[in-house]
């Protein structure tokens, strides 16, 4: 179990768009279960590789009641996402102590490329799709705070260096 730690945000990192994964290799794969085992460490619903530093799209989501269910994904992309909304509240580890209610799609329909090297579509729904937005949105280098307004994005990065 190799859990990594995540970089602080305003780590230029994390807001670098990764690089894309071509082929997957041993050290994606090890990426992977660092990330899981991050993830369950804190615990939490997905992780993006740049959380941990790595520029690879690479991420994982676990959003089961029961655990071990986790989907990786190399290169995901939303290629539908549904009208309806869904609210959520949203933190990051990358920025400890504050989060905020983000309103995303309801359910997304995801291509990834899967751990066996192949691309595959995928439906989720609920803080599934949440989570999967969320992740994807770490290795475009967006942060969830990003989707509110400049005046609540301060607010909430105030807060959050008071806590520190």
């Amino acid at each position: 179990m190799t859990v990594r730690k995540c970089i602080p945000w305003p780590d230029k990192r994390l807001r670098t768009a990764a690089e894309d994964v071509d082929e997957l290799t041993d050290a994606d794969r090890q990426v992977w279960e660092d990330l899981i085992d991050t993830m369950e460490a804190m615990p939490g619903v997905g992780m993006g590789a740049n959380q941990i530093g790595v520029l690879r799209r690479l991420v994982v989501v676990d959003a089961s009641e029961e655990r071990g269910k986790v989907v990786r994904m190399a290169n995901p992309e939303i290629l539908h996402a549904s009208i309806q909304l869904r609210e959520h509240d949203e933190a990051s580890p990358n920025l400890p102590g504050v989060s905020a209610v983000i309103e995303r799609p309801r359910a997304v329909t995801v291509r990834y490329m899967n751990e066996d090297g192949i691309y595959t579509r995928k439906d989720f729904v609920g803080l599934w799709a949440t989570s999967v937005q969320h992740q994807i949105d770490h290795i475009n280098g967006k942060m969830y705070f990003d989707h509110l307004s400049r005046t609540k994005r301060d607010m909430l990065i105030k807060r959050a260096r008071k806590r520190t």
